[in-house]
């Protein structure tokens, strides 16, 4: 076979995770050893337990080109995410493929900041209506509906490809969500629809950065969700301006922002005129990367 004369040396399971390791070191990404073990336990259909149990056991042909493959694209850049369809987020496996941008830890935070101030604001079993700006694999809307069930959630995204993927993590996780299709909120707009919390992680990297950014993400992921416009504020912009019509008093905002832009968009989270309250929230690298509003009652329930 093809693989028997390419990696001739590599008879068990071991000596493929050696040989995967040393071809990805070769190729330069970052973490060889992390990575060759994913490649090699997804193409063995393996959880980790089983892996760690078997490394002596013999590697099938199949396997082994499957894995020769998958390394070969890896080499050229392609997110290992895509390749392997999955990427964790809030502890939950969450569907990936080109269409959608692949979910990143800093997003964590917006959610659990999300849930912390709503927590702060309303009794602890309030059907809350929340929207999602910008669903990509749906792990924020999904995520919390799934955090809190008893949550009206919506999610807005203008690519169908977004909302098929996102539509299939809601399934394969138990999450009741709406989707929407549209314009950032103009589906909310145009319903008259009114929300409790607003959250987004929306397109925020100034359009000549773009080309840029490292092959696996200019590359391989999508324009769409990356693009944020000539300073990488316009979706923040658009957001921010409808808050009045879109907000409920309480209500609660929070986007996800990159660097240096935390100012930028608490100035406009002040400047609609309905947030009387703002928090940046910095990530684990200290990174002013989350801006939360308050609007209308600042007063805890509790």
């Amino acid at each position: 076979m093809q693989a028997q004369r390419e990696w001739p040396d590599v008879t068990t399971v071991r000596e493929a995770l050696a040989r995967a390791s040393s071809f990805l070191r070769e190729a330069g990404v970052a973490d060889p050893p992390f990575e060759a073990e994913l490649l090699l336990r997804h193409c063995l259909g393996w959880d980790r337990t089983r892996y760690l149990i078997s490394l002596g056991e013999p590697m099938p042909a199949d396997a082994l080109e499957h894995l020769i493959g998958l390394c070969r694209r890896r080499a050229r850049r392609e997110p290992i995410q895509y390749m392997i369809g999955t990427q964790e987020f809030y502890g939950r496996p969450f569907r990936v493929r080109p269409g959608v941008l692949i979910p990143r830890p800093e997003t964590e935070i917006l959610v659990e900041q999300v849930l912390r101030r709503a927590d702060d604001i309303w009794p602890a079993e309030q059907p809350l209506t929340v929207a999602d700006i910008g669903t990509g694999s749906g792990a924020i809307c999904v995520t919390l509906a799934c955090e809190r069930p008893h949550w009206r959630v919506s999610t807005v995204d203008l690519s169908p490809d977004a909302t098929a993927i996102a539509r299939e993590n809601a399934e394969q996780l138990g999450a009741h969500v709406r989707f929407l299709q549209g314009d950032l909120v103009q589906p909310l707009v145009a319903e008259g629809l009114q929300v409790d919390i607003l959250v987004s992680n929306p397109p925020y990297i100034p359009t000549a950065v773009v080309d840029t950014l490292d092959a696996e993400v200019r590359a391989y992921e999508p324009r769409l969700a990356l693009d944020g416009g000539a300073d990488g504020l316009d979706c923040y912009r658009r957001l921010c301006e409808a808050l009045p019509a879109v907000l409920k008093r309480p209500g609660l905002v929070a986007f996800e922002v990159g660097i240096h832009q935390s100012r930028d968009v608490a100035g406009l989270m002040k400047a609609s005129g309905v947030i009387d309250e703002v928090e940046i929230v910095p990530d684990l690298a200290g990174i002013e990367r989350v801006v939360v509003g308050r609007a209308g009652s600042s007063a805890s329930h509790r």
